[in-house]
């Protein structure tokens, strides 16, 4: 059996995995070109796989995703008409995400940007003109309760939230979510929110869902955190909004365009943190990526069924 890793992978963990499955011939190309041969007699793949790539493949069964997110299969549409099985690991960011959610969100609100430009000065200085927002008794709008968005709801209740959520299915949600809607009750979610965080993943159904008409309904005094995928918010939109001091700030570790190019105009938009689809990074999530991989293979190995199934027709 050969498995091919198309990611970034530390050297210990390899050879844990080839002491685990010495059944299993794990290659690791260095370039394009060396994942298109090594796909051509490929069981399964660890990572992301192109569209000449995966026609290469003709012996793949199974492609496990190194993030939540599958958008790749968008740009492989034999991949989605295919058997080839797609799994992900759901799951294994969710914490580290909402945490750096809450980063960005406390950055805006308790004016840590200029608190710190004041700190390099060895100035006592307060943010001049900021106005400080405590987050206890705001509401948090969570815009896709998955595992992401429901770990941003639970770290929202503890910070003394009100938490009101809006998912595309009925999915299921703690008590503390005091108000909950299928996505066409976005509207209201947006109206009645003074911060919403956007961890929807992106599918035909959720691009360009937060356009002008849907961000226009935010209260001037609303946060916009976004933290699962670009092309979801209309940035020229935003960037207006923030400009003309219609929205007190956003946070956003996604952008449309990856790395977000230096003549966007949301660098130069008051309020605003931007950082470089990193809120998933940290020594736990590898861990658990890790863990959720080869419980997977010892499952196809042993010819059982594998969690975190992706539906590849929905996109998640």
């Amino acid at each position: 059996m050969k498995v091919l890793i198309t990611v970034r992978w530390d050297q210990e963990h390899l050879a844990e995995l080839r002491a685990a499955f010495p059944q299993v011939e794990f290659v690791v190309p260095e370039t394009p070109e060396g994942i298109v041969a090594a796909a051509a007699d490929a069981d399964a793949a660890f990572g992301w796989l192109n569209r000449e790539a995966f026609l290469a493949a003709k012996r793949l069964r199974w492609i496990q995703a190194y993030s939540a997110g599958v958008e790749f299969m968008a740009r492989v549409p034999e991949l989605v008409e295919s058997d080839v099985l797609v799994t992900n690991t759901r799951g294994a960011h969710a914490a580290t995400i909402a945490e750096h959610a809450f980063g960005l969100l406390l950055h805006l609100t308790r004016g840590l940007g200029p608190l710190y430009e004041a700190h390099k000065q060895k100035a006592w200085r307060r943010p001049a003109g900021a106005k400080l927002v405590g987050l206890s008794g705001l509401t948090m709008g969570v815009v896709g309760l998955g595992r992401i968005g429901s770990a941003i709801a639970q770290r929202a209740h503890a910070f003394d939230m009100q938490v009101i959520a809006a998912d595309a299915n009925d999915v299921p949600r703690a008590d503390y979510v005091s108000e909950f809607w299928l996505l066409d009750g976005l509207p209201e979610l947006l109206k009645c929110s003074d911060v919403v965080a956007v961890a929807v993943p992106i599918t035909p159904e959720t691009r360009g869902m937060l356009g002008p008409a849907q961000l226009a309904l935010l209260k001037p005094t609303a946060y916009l955190i976004v933290v699962s995928r670009g092309g979801i918010v209309d940035e020229h939109a935003l960037a207006g909004m923030l400009k003309e001091g219609r929205l007190a700030g956003a946070g956003l570790d996604v952008t449309e365009r990856e790395p977000n190019p230096p003549e966007s105009e949301l660098w130069e938009c008051p309020n605003i943190l931007i950082t470089p689809h990193c809120s998933g990074a940290s020594r736990q999530t590898t861990e658990m990526v890790w863990s959720i991989f080869r419980d997977n293979l010892a499952r196809f190995v042993a010819g059982q069924p594998l969690t975190n199934l992706v539906d590849k027709q929905r996109g998640y």
